[in-house]
């Protein structure tokens, strides 16, 4: 397990930058003067861009040696946001931000599927829980530091000090990483024939619309609070999502070993992720209480990817490295839509308070997909039983 940490620590500067742009918001916003709805559209070019990069360019990079891809894709990470620190215009800023969202798609997928390789086939759930740890760890420690630096000096400073963390996760990888034993990435047709199989489809959609909704409401946290209370401190709100994404990412591990039904813990999941969101208008103003659906969202937002990818890497043993790559596609093509259509909801004046509801309805859907997942499954499994 000890190789895995060296992923980990790449992950975790991924998770550091990723979210810490909902937290800059007000400052960006000032800094370029744009609303909190165009500067809410960095998180989307990121993430579309993560999702575009991590199946076209690990098809395009098939054979290559995967530690050579790593630290070439957190060097691309980490001078894009130099070039965000940097930046003289909004235009170089979104510009910035697209090149930052290719390293993190080039970097992820890779490294959590060489975390499943690097251990013995039982150890396989708390690999992709410490790797997966490793990227909750950043965004706990992440949103709120960067929010301190912000506050302390500008919102530059915070991006200097994801270069920094970028410049720490090469050297780690650099030094301390062996081989890792990955195949090679099939070709793009090889990559559509999977997607067309009915059973990863699924299980991506079900990924697309949970991303759409808890990634994109995250996004909009700042209007949001401020809607619902009349707070500007988010400080508080971001450390109780974030440390419950690190309590989640890191015991899904555990039980998915323990249980050994990634499906049904799938489903607790997002039954509990919904009711999460549900409560935060309900709970906001009721005392140290309010920060509790913000602990239990972020612990179940976590939580959620690392049984989608141990189900992908059961219906394609051959291509894991590509399954993972679909789901994280999916996962940060979800959170651009989100981060997207919740712009659009707030710039039609709706009021932030859609955007729940607009979270809630992409949560349903979600889950509807899972339960027939599940009951597909069961489906085959009896007439299995019969055949037999």
């Amino acid at each position: 397990m000890k190789n895995v940490i060296f992923l980990a620590i790449g992950m975790f500067s991924l998770g550091f930058d990723a979210y810490i742009i909902a937290g800059l918001v007000p400052g960006i916003s000032d800094s370029y003067q744009k609303s909190a709805s165009q500067v809410g559209q960095a998180v989307s070019i990121f993430t579309l861009c993560y999702a575009v990069s991590a199946p076209l360019f690990a098809s395009l990079l098939a054979g290559k040696p995967i530690k050579k891809v790593l630290l070439t894709s957190i060097v691309i990470f980490g001078l894009a946001n130099a070039l965000t620190a940097v930046s003289p215009n909004f235009s170089i800023f979104l510009i910035s931000r697209a090149i930052a969202g290719v390293g993190a798609g080039l970097f992820s997928p890779l490294a959590v599927t060489g975390a499943t390789m690097l251990v013995p086939v039982e150890k396989k759930g708390r690999a992709l829980g410490l790797t997966i740890g490793g990227m909750s760890m950043g965004t706990v420690l992440g949103v709120p530091i960067g929010l301190y630096i912000a506050n302390q000096f500008n919102w530059q400073y915070a991006m200097w000090f994801v270069v920094l963390l970028s410049l720490i996760s090469a050297l780690s990888i650099l030094k301390f990483l062996p081989h890792v034993p990955v195949t090679a990435p099939p070709a793009i047709k090889e990559r559509i024939a999977m997607f067309l199989d009915k059973r990863v489809t699924i299980t991506v959609l079900i990924t697309f619309f949970a991303s759409i909704a808890s990634l994109g409401l995250y996004t909009y946290l700042s209007p949001l609070l401020q809607d619902l209370n009349n707070s500007n401190d988010l400080t508080i709100y971001l450390w109780a999502w974030g440390l419950g994404g690190l309590f989640g990412s890191i015991s899904i591990g555990y039980l998915i070993d323990y249980f050994k039904k990634p499906k049904t813990l799938m489903a607790l999941i997002l039954i509990i992720l919904t009711c999460s969101v549900i409560c935060i208008p309900i709970m906001i103003n009721l005392s140290l209480i309010k920060y509790l659906p913000f602990f239990i969202w972020g612990a179940m937002g976590w939580a959620s990817g690392a049984p989608q990818q141990h189900i992908l890497l059961s219906y394609q043993p051959k291509h894991g490295s590509a399954a993972v790559a679909l789901n994280s596609s999916i996962n940060y093509l979800g959170s651009s839509v989100g981060a997207t259509l919740g712009g659009i909801i707030i710039s039609l004046g709706m009021g932030t308070i859609a955007l729940i509801y607009f979270a809630v309805l992409s949560m349903v859907i979600s889950l509807g997909f899972q339960f027939y997942s599940m009951r597909s499954n069961d489906f085959k499994t009896v007439n299995t039983k019969k055949s037999v």
